[in-house]
Order: structure tokens, then sequence, then C-alpha cells
């Protein structure tokens, strides 16, 4: 299928989101074009032996985008349709998260294009390893930090951790975050993506005087993020009415009960309504309904947990959510966006609502360089006064300019950005020496 030259690339729109939000920021114009920027890329060729004994190749990515502030930072993703523009985007959006919730990160993103549920095990160890292996110089717990992302969890950051340290011959956790807890891990790594969101949501249910018994919730994508801030939510009295993976959704209007529909999933792969007591699950009518059908439900939150792209031009008129809380990357386009803050729709940006991982993983790296590992107790209230703190300043700058919650969070952190690279001298600066 051949695209339209004219169609702008997921970072020339991440890049226009940038350019609406600099007015608010009040940066130096050099700022702005160093975020125009990723400042290196490395593509590699990944060999692989199959189990069958076959050799493939695949294609490994990794964008560290800005470090202004630091080290770079950002997840690896298995994806058949990974690609450059991609990654650079995505590195472009960390670079955006970290600032604005006051990491000392830069951004950066990699992945490989593969379709991980066509690998075995072992094979997913090998190709783990290679990338490893083809990217060791361009990774370091001083230079760039990988994490997980799409169809890459705890185990295959342990197997990343531990090929670095074999080739560099030295103990480095703080290399890879989002490990296994046994293997250097954080507690609290593995819900901190959706707890991250679900402080926010309670912050805005403060605000309002929502009652939570009163609030319906879907839920787009049940997958880790998915399910945890289904789970946390529900467990506070939320009304969770919808559910959908990649294979499609279900509708229960009287709700669902997301732990027993996670637990029956990791049995038997499947989506289905259930509730279960003790070892006993049972199925309860609902309505099968498409990912499409459920971003159009009559609810009151709306939380989109997969994929970019999923609230375009083409179906924002329908979206009827009176909230919108990204807990995926880049899940609304920049014209979806415009239609729906035009109906005054609220949308928590996916740079402050998810941010919950990055900052999870921040203490994770921060907890290995120290060798000084804190309680869960202690990571939660961390994360929460994080979450809210920034929240609020986001808010605030809002109210203040009349302004989207996404694009105050871009100028709250464009401006922390700006700080960092104009410290180091403009264009005024250096021209002021001149005779």
């Amino acid at each position: 299928m051949s695209v339209d030259p004219r169609t702008p690339s997921q970072l020339q729109e991440a890049h226009r989101q940038l350019e609406e939000a600099a007015r608010y920021a009040e940066v130096h114009d050099e700022v702005i074009e160093k975020l125009h920027h990723p400042k290196e890329s490395k593509i590699v060729s990944i060999p692989v032996r199959m189990d069958d004994g076959s050799l493939r190749i695949f294609r490994g990515y990794r964008v560290r985008y800005n470090d202004a502030l630091g080290p770079t930072k950002g997840g690896v993703r298995y994806d058949r349709d990974v690609n450059a523009d991609e990654v650079s985007t995505l590195a472009f959006w960390m670079t955006i998260k970290c600032s604005a919730v006051h990491l000392p990160f830069g951004g950066a993103k990699g992945g490989i294009a593969v379709d991980p549920k066509r690998l075995s095990r072992t094979e997913l160890e090998r190709l783990s390893r290679s990338y490893v292996a083809a990217m060791g110089s361009f990774i370091g717990p001083d230079r760039d930090i990988p994490a997980p992302d799409l169809y890459t969890n705890a185990t295959v950051m342990g197997w990343m951790a531990d090929e670095y340290q074999k080739i560099r011959g030295e103990n480095t956790p703080a290399v890879v975050t989002g490990k296994p807890v046994a293997a250097g891990g954080s507690l609290g790594r593995d819900d901190a993506t959706a707890r991250g969101g679900y402080y926010i949501l309670k912050e805005l249910e403060k605000i309002r005087g929502c009652d939570p018994a009163e609030t319906k919730v879907a839920v787009q994508g049940f997958g880790n993020a998915g399910y945890h801030i289904a789970r946390l939510l529900h467990d506070d009295g939320y009304q969770i009415v919808a559910v959908s993976d990649s294979q499609g959704g279900i509708h229960r209007a009287s709700g669902l009960d997301p732990t027993s529909i996670h637990r029956v999933k990791e049995e038997t792969r499947e989506l289905r309504a259930v509730y279960c007591e003790g070892s006993v699950c049972r199925a309860q009518d609902h309505d099968d309904l498409t990912n499409e059908e459920l971003l159009e439900l009559d609810v009151d939150v709306l939380i989109p947990a997969a994929r970019e792209n999923q609230i375009t031009e083409s179906n924002a008129s329908r979206i009827r959510a009176s909230t919108i809380v990204e807990l995926a990357n880049g899940p609304t386009t920049r014209a979806a966006d415009a239609i729906l803050n035009d109906r005054g729709t609220l949308i928590i940006p996916d740079v402050l609502a998810n941010a919950g991982g990055v900052t999870v993983s921040y203490f994770e790296w921060t907890q290995n360089r120290s060798g000084y590992y804190w309680t869960l107790d202690e990571v939660h209230e961390r994360l929460r006064a994080r979450l809210t703190t920034h929240f609020h300043e986001v808010r605030n700058r809002a109210e203040r300019h009349d302004i989207s919650l996404r694009q105050s969070a871009y100028a709250h952190a464009i401006r922390r950005i700006g700080e960092a690279i104009e410290s180091r001298g403009t264009r005024e600066y250096f021209a002021s020496g001149l005779e």
C-alpha cells in the first residue's frame, strides 16, 4: 500500500504539538529547534538462530532523543510494525514525559520489528540478548537505560541486564529497569504505569466531588497497564463496564470484575466476562464489541491503554466520555485532540497519565545505584507525591493560560528542558562576546 507523501509522519505531528505548546513555555527559540531533532539513532540487524536451526535477521532500533537533563530513558517494544519514525516519536514523548514529572532523565526508545507471539521463549531470549549485544555501546547506566514496553516484560529486562553485565564483565544492574525484583528490580514496578494514572484520577475525583460508585469506566487494552488500572478502580468502587484486548472487547452495563477476567485470560488466553469465588468461576451475561465500539460507549471515563492513534478525526465526534485518561502512548491524534477539546472533553495526556512507569523506573535506577531498596509503601507514596504534585502544577498552568492539559504539560516540560539548554549558552550569550 502506498503512503501519501503529503501525510505528516507521526514525529512531524508530535513536533506540531511541541510548537503549539512552546508559546506558553517562554523558552529561547533554540530550545525548540533542538527538540525538533533526535540526538542520535541506531539501527541494527540482529541475527537469531531459531529453534528449527534456521537463521532469521530482525531489525532493531534505538533512539536517544535528548539528554539535556541527564541520561536517556525509555522502553523497548517488540512489535511487527516497529519502525524508525515510531521509535523516534516515542523517544520524543519520553523526553517530554521525563521532564514533565521532573526526572533527571532525557528521553529514548527502542524496539525490534518482530511478532513476539510467533517466537518460542528460547527464541525470545536469544533475540533479547542479541539486541543488547548489538546496542552494547549505545546503552549504559549513565548513558541510556532501557525498560519494558509493548510485549516486553520483567523477564525480558532480566535477560537484557544479564547480557550487558556479561559484555562488561561487571555487575551493573542500573543499566536496565523493570527487572524482576530478585534481579534488582523495584517493588511496585509491575503496576506503576496504571497506579500513576489512578493517583491522578483520584485527585480529579477530589476536585470534582465525583462518586466512584456512579462513575462508569471503559478500558481499551487489557494488558499490564489496562488490567491494573481496571483492578485499582474496581477495588475503589468504580464501575468497570467494558474492557478489551487486541481481539475485541466485552461490555456489561452492571459492571465487570477485572481480577476474575484477568485470571481466566491468563489461563485460557480468552477475554470473557466471568466472576470467580475461590477456584470456581462462573460466566456472566455480556455484550461482545470491537475495540472501536468500546471507544464510543456512553461512559464517564475512557481509558485508552493499548496503542497509538486509536482516537482519530474520524471517530472523535462519537466519543461520549467526558474524561479521557491516556494510559497508552499517543492514543489521540492531534486532529482528534482539537475536536475533543472544543467539545469540553477533559483529556489527561499520556505524558502525565502514564508517567508512573518511568517514575518507578527512576526509583529502581536510584535504588540500584545506592544499593538501598525501598518498601512497597515507600514506592507507592513517593510515586503518589510526585505524580499528584506535577498534575496540580500542570492543571494550574492550564487554568492560568486557558489551555488544554496537554498543552500545559508540554509547556511545563519544555520550560525545564529549556532552562538546562539555555544554561549552556544561546545566540545572545555568544554574540555578546563579539567585538
